[in-house]
């Protein structure tokens, strides 16, 4: 746990970031990483805010499971509800699920999508709306930032005293395209996760729009807390990198109150076979092995 700014302590949950947002006497979780990470949250904001201590709401940017995964075991102890955009409800009730990852668009995070398939998180008992509320869950100097195109009721949220934004996976604070990049987390603004990005349209609306407020500090879903990002976000707004190829690329997802509507054809996807190919070669080889023992033997 780390404090980045006044009254935000960021936790690094190893695939995602969380966020404790206010003090002792009154805050708030935004996004719960993975399922599994609850007793690590409580213990966090147990050495932050004191024994026993609970949130007067979770909040999440977004509903896929690397950010609501432990916001239901966690609002079930505390007593508290999820508040989310609208649009992202039908993904958290069981009415619909988020579109497929695509392994077909470019980058290391694509590529490892086809063995982490998305997950569907049901917080039905705990949803509440987001819409204006933040005053009354004690962020009074906070405001939504609605940032579509990575999913469609993807919000962030942003601080005009001190210039904080907290932006979910609109951008994010690490190139995930790259292996080496990954696994080092070295701080670099980059376009939303490829994969798993719907609306690319949206999602460069998105970024020109929290440009627009020229944060000071970015604090994302993925990636290590930035400084000093004005004028980087600016240029990455300037030249927003939509991937040349991908499922979403050519036409995004189309989505209501109720969840997908459209779901744009998957392209081929040739790596399977080739992987398959590959492993009944070595199989292959490795019974003609053992064959060729047993006769010598």
């Amino acid at each position: 746990m780390q404090e980045i700014a006044r009254d935000i302590a960021f936790l690094d949950m190893m695939m995602s970031n969380a966020y404790l947002v206010g003090n002792k006497d009154s805050w708030v979780l935004v996004d719960s990483g993975t399922p599994g990470n609850a007793e690590k949250i409580k213990q966090a904001a147990e050495a932050r805010f004191g024994a026993g201590t609970k949130p007067r709401a979770i909040i999440l940017t977004h509903g896929h499971g690397d950010h609501s995964g432990s916001a239901g075991s966690l609002a079930q102890e505390w007593g508290v509800r999820v508040y989310v955009h609208p649009l992202e409800w039908p993904y958290l009730d069981g009415r619909s699920a988020y579109p497929p990852m695509d392994p077909t668009a470019p980058g290391f995070f694509s590529f490892l999508g086809r063995f982490f398939p998305a997950r569907s998180i049901n917080l039905q008992p705990f949803l509440a709306e987001l819409g204006n509320n933040l005053p009354q869950l004690g962020m009074q100097d906070w405001q939504v930032v609605n940032t579509p195109g990575h999913t469609p009721g993807h919000v962030a949220f942003f601080r005009a005293s001190d210039g904080v934004l907290l932006s979910g996976d609109a951008v994010i604070t690490m190139n995930i395209d790259s292996m080496i990049c990954t696994f080092a987390k070295r701080k670099q603004l980059s376009r939303p996760p490829a994969p798993a990005t719907t609306d690319w349209p949206a999602a460069r609306r998105s970024v020109q729009a929290m440009a627009a407020l020229r944060p000071r500090l970015i604090a994302s879903g993925h990636g290590l807390p930035m400084s000093d990002v004005a004028d980087r976000l600016q240029e990455l707004a300037d030249h927003f990198p939509i991937p040349e190829k991908g499922r979403y690329v050519r036409e995004p997802v189309r989505a209501d109150e109720n969840g997908i509507t459209y779901l744009p054809p998957a392209p081929p996807d040739a790596l399977p076979k080739i992987a398959g190919g590959v492993a009944a070669g070595v199989l292959a080889a490795g019974v003609g092995a053992l064959i060729l023992r047993k006769r010598r033997g």
